[in-house]
């Protein structure tokens, strides 16, 4: 049977296209908000780094009612860092809003989580979003999705479905249309379509019970919450359950406390019927893909797969000369016990301590997973290291090295596509498509995942600043052998002091400063790159030596330019495997691992890398 007065929709799109702005549009059509509360902006990016960055990082869940109908909101990530997300809280959905820029059109990342809808079995309606923007040609954007859709194997059903459902919006300024020429003003003829042609729920109320955990949410207070879609019958609070892990294995739970999705909070309810999203308290020790079923009749439910991660980090305790100038937080045991706590939240995250307990070693699907994490430590206090992220290797039933392959798109001036072509085959790349417009190129690489760091500020520099470039994980393909890494070797201090002006004045003309006067500086820390390969141990604090002809206040005043600064992420595709960076709630620095110039030629010896002469 069908739950006509139930449909669950997930939106899905690309980064920056539009989709919790239009959440938020919606839930105020539906008088979600008191007229006269306070609501910010993308009220569903509640983290702060998710409204600093304007991404969605964690898949959310919110309902709204309208006409008489639930109609439950999954908003997911478009970023494929956070594609774990993304593959999970499909299963909970019948159908989905792809939301596509009408300047834009489908990107990168679009098709990702939309080949992921495909797969899932979704009903598909369009949704053409910034339709005022200047230069928007929303029925091109549109004949885009469609050939996409074929592209990635959709079903003539899916393909049908799409072409009779579309909508042309504004979800900034609160309106959608069933024509882009037409007028309104309200959000209305999207809800009615989604409450007319999106598909209810099917399914059997008075079959044995069948949920599936999809996501994982963690309290203080109760322990880990699971969060699912019942797909049969109905779970009661204080039922005895079955829970059947991924594995095969099972054991025996009770329901501690149920709760239901209502606008952008959880209510605690009784019950939770088919159809419907649930979140329950009690499941100790609950994972994804956990199947809550019926103890005398269990019903059994496909195991839901992770995409493996690609890369990996290593956290250690810093011990930099600095450490405790920042954070409160510097221990290793702390740091341990921190991310032993992620572990047990963020189950898209392998994090395991290494061998010899020097740190602990954190996977993830990418620089920006691994960087937020990272960022939310700083700010809670802790003060770090870590090293050069490496990519995770696999091998195939031949024993043939096999390593992480990315899409990689680039839309930039036609003037510069021969050189962003160059920097791409210097770094492994291999085009696989270019298309000429009137003005800008789009041109389309695979390339090695390890090809990628570093990348995005030699696009940036050889494209003036005018290029776009995105990349997404594809699959794991044949080693490619040796890349080149940083040409430019480093400026690195020899002392522990606060950098001077007339020193830096005298560096610059050798290459880029990484620091300004004033800045707290140590033996082995990075302050500068070098305009030649070789790394170059350099006095930060030199003063100009007075004579007696003439005073310190007739000198020249030195002209510096501003330093270059690093984003968590930048610094992280910058390093090299024998350098860190420093991570405090103030300063991301980078260093030596091996701080004494000295220490680090003993080592480089030992590594038969210079000769002992």
């Amino acid at each position: 049977m069908r739950v006509e007065n139930l449909r669950n929709i997930a939106i899905i799109a690309h980064v920056d296209h539009g989709k919790t702005t239009l959440v938020d549009k919606l839930l105020r059509a539906t008088d979600a908000f008191r007229a006269n509360q306070q609501v910010e902006e993308r009220v569903l990016d509640s983290n702060d780094q998710e409204r600093e960055r304007g991404i969605t990082i964690l898949a959310k869940n919110c309902s709204i009612e309208y006409k008489g109908v639930k109609i439950n909101i999954i908003d997911t990530p478009g970023h494929a860092d956070f594609g774990g997300e993304v593959e999970r809280v499909l299963k909970m959905a019948d159908g989905a809003l792809l939301l596509v820029d009408a300047f834009e059109g489908p990107m990168p990342q679009t098709r990702f989580v939309l080949s992921h809808a495909i797969a899932c079995g979704l009903q598909i309606m369009i949704v053409i979003n910034k339709i005022d923007r200047p230069g928007a040609e929303p029925e091109r954007a549109y004949n885009d999705c469609l050939d996409l859709m074929a592209d990635l194997g959709a079903t003539d059903e899916q393909l049908e479905f799409a072409m009779e459902h579309v909508v042309y919006a504004s979800a900034v300024n609160g309106y959608a249309r069933l024509d882009p020429l037409a007028d309104g003003d309200d959000m209305y003829p999207l809800l009615d379509m989604i409450v007319r042609e999106m598909p209810a729920p099917e399914v059997d109320e008075n079959a044995p019970l069948a949920m599936q955990c999809v996501t994982i949410d963690h309290s203080s207070y109760v322990g880990r919450i699971g969060i699912g879609r019942v797909y049969s019958g109905t779970i009661h609070d204080g039922d005895q359950i079955l829970v059947v892990k991924n594995d095969g294995s099972s054991s025996t739970a009770t329901v501690k406390q149920l709760y239901t999705f209502d606008y952008l909070g959880r209510t605690e309810c009784d019950e939770v019927g088919a159809g419907d999203i649930a979140a329950v308290v009690g499941i100790d020790h609950t994972d994804i893909g956990d199947v809550y079923t019926d103890p005398e009749n269990p019903v059994h439910l496909d195991p839901i797969e992770i995409d493996p991660p690609t890369l990996s980090v290593v956290f250690e305790a810093s011990t930099s000369p600095l450490v405790g100038r920042d954070g409160d937080i510097v221990g290793a045991r702390q740091l341990k016990e921190r991310l032993a706590q992620e572990a047990e939240n963020n189950v898209t995250m392998k994090i395991e301590e290494l061998e010899d307990k020097s740190g602990v070693e954190v996977s993830g699907r990418g620089i920006l997973h691994l960087s937020v994490l990272m960022e939310t430590m700083r700010r809670e206090g802790y003060e770090f290291q870590v090293g050069r992220p490496r990519v995770l290797f696999h091998t195939d039933e031949h024993g043939n090295k096999l390593e992480p392959i990315e899409q990689a798109v680039v839309e930039c001036p036609d003037e510069y596509a021969g050189k962003v072509i160059e920097v791409f085959g210097n770094a492994g790349g291999t085009m696989t498509s270019m298309n000429a417009g009137s003005t800008v190129t789009h041109i389309e690489f695979r390339i090695p995942t390890r090809g990628i760091m570093g990348l995005k500020n030699r696009i940036l520099n050889v494209s003036h600043g005018e290029g776009v470039f995105y990349h997404t994980f594809l699959e794991y393909g044949p080693y490619a052998g040796e890349l080149g890494g940083r040409n430019n070797g480093a400026m690195i201090s020899m002392t522990t002091e606060k950098a001077v002006a007339y020193a830096l004045g005298t560096l610059q003309e050798r290459g880029q400063l990484f620091v300004e006067p004033g800045t707290e500086c140590y033996e082995g820390m990075l302050v500068g790159e070098r305009n030649k390969p070789g790394d170059m141990v350099v006095n930060i604090a030199r003063t100009k030596n007075l004579g007696n002809q003439r005073s310190s206040t007739a000198d020249i005043a030195v002209q510096l330019t501003p330093p270059r600064t690093f984003t968590l992420e930048e610094a992280l595709e910058y390093i090299t495997d024998d350098e860190l960076v420093e991570v405090t709630p103030k300063n991301i620095r980078l260093r030596k691992r091996i701080l004494n110039a000295t220490d680090r030629k003993k080592a480089a010896v030992r590594a038969g890398q210079v000769k002992n002469k």
